[in-house]
């Protein structure tokens, strides 16, 4: 058979290295920019913003340190103010998604470049996908203009990283390597980085785990986290990010956390319509349940295993099950509403993954 598939590379710009934190300022300049206004949320720590803040100097023109889950209006509309307010002609957050998800509306609504610093395992810095929730919906768009122009990996930043706060945002960012094998823009290319991604957080979440000062297995879980943003961005989305996100929006549940309860029962909705992409992963993973040893993985690292243990109502579940299925009309791995809604069912309880 003749390949036949379209990949467009992202202009992002990398800097990777123990210390890097140091090396904002340059890149600042390096745009030719000079009022920043620094994010910070999530897994900032104080300690960071602070050495953040010395290493800009006069550059800070102002700081938004309130940065809040799946980009709240309200939240949104008032770190946008405040970027006028300040002058502000360049965006630098440092955190975990939540940080660079704010720092990205504001970047759109304001055309101003950004410079990520991720703090945990998201892997968001790596696309030009924004999100913003209003009234309990969650609206996701893609834009160039959100897409970092620099992101900047420093692994000292994660030293000490909360067990369940590791797993989970790894988690997450393993939906992202995964989604890449059956989503509509899956091709060769992003199914390679996939595969490394999902197999270097495979190897490195137990170790930080396991000791939340391994140095080493932070830096590569990062090198993982930019491969899966990588995924994402090129791949695009499918049934587990499109769930993530109704459910997320629509009732607040932790983000990453989210991704970790649905991810095995996505993979067993899609299971019998990809089964090139679930052998893939059955290979990654050395089983021949990939849902099951997922739901394992879940179990062993931690996390919670059913949505019901992070705040969903039961009595939401149609209306959850019915924003999915209008989300997915197109999607050829998406059977029907019964079958989303029996996978949110599963997902609600704890269940073991079916198929």
């Amino acid at each position: 058979m003749t390949l036949d598939f379209i990949w467009t590379a992202l202009p992002a710009r990398v800097v990777f290295a123990t210390g890097a934190l140091l090396r904002v300022a340059d890149e600042v300049d390096r745009l030719g920019v000079s009022r920043v206004l620094v994010i910070g949320g999530g897994a900032a720590r104080s300690n960071a913003l602070a050495r953040l803040r010395d290493g800009l100097g006069a550059r800070v023109a102002g700081e938004i340190a309130d940065a809040a889950q799946h980009v709240p209006g309200q939240v949104a509309e008032a770190a946008v103010a405040t970027a006028g307010r300040v002058r502000a002609d360049v965006v630098v957050t440092l955190g975990g998604g939540s940080a660079t998800g704010l720092g990205k509306v504001v970047a759109l609504e304001r055309d101003l470049p950004i410079i990520a610093i991720p703090t945990t395992y998201a892997g968001s810095e790596m696309t030009p996908i924004w999100g913003r929730t209003t009234d309990g919906v969650k609206q996701t768009g893609l834009d160039a203009r959100v897409l970092p122009r620099t992101v900047i990996y420093d692994p000292e930043l994660c030293l000490g990283m909360p067990p369940r706060l590791a797993t989970a945002s790894g988690l997450n960012a393993l939906a992202h390597c995964v989604e890449a094998f059956w989503s509509a823009g899956s091709n060769p290319v992003t199914s390679s980085l996939g595969d490394e991604g999902a197999r270097r957080l495979l190897e490195g979440l137990p170790r930080v785990v396991a000791d939340s000062r391994d140095l080493d297995a932070h830096a590569s879980n990062l090198v993982g986290a930019c491969l899966a943003g990588m995924c994402l961005a090129q791949a695009g989305t499918g049934i587990h990010h499109r769930t993530c996100h109704v459910l997320g929006g629509g009732w607040s549940l932790p983000h990453a956390e989210t991704h970790a309860v649905v991810l095995p029962h996505a993979i067993a909705l899609v299971a019998p319509r990809a089964p090139a992409a679930i052998g893939r992963l059955a290979g990654l993973l050395d089983s021949g349940s990939p849902p099951q040893a997922l739901f394992d993985l879940t179990t062993r690292l931690g996390l919670p295993s059913s949505l019901e243990a992070i705040g969903m109502p039961e009595d939401a579940l149609d209306n959850a099950a019915q924003r999915v299925m209008a989300a997915s009309r197109d999607d050829p791995v998406v059977p029907d509403f019964e079958a989303v809604r029996a996978m949110l069912d599963d997902a609600f309880f704890g269940l073991v993954p079916r198929g």
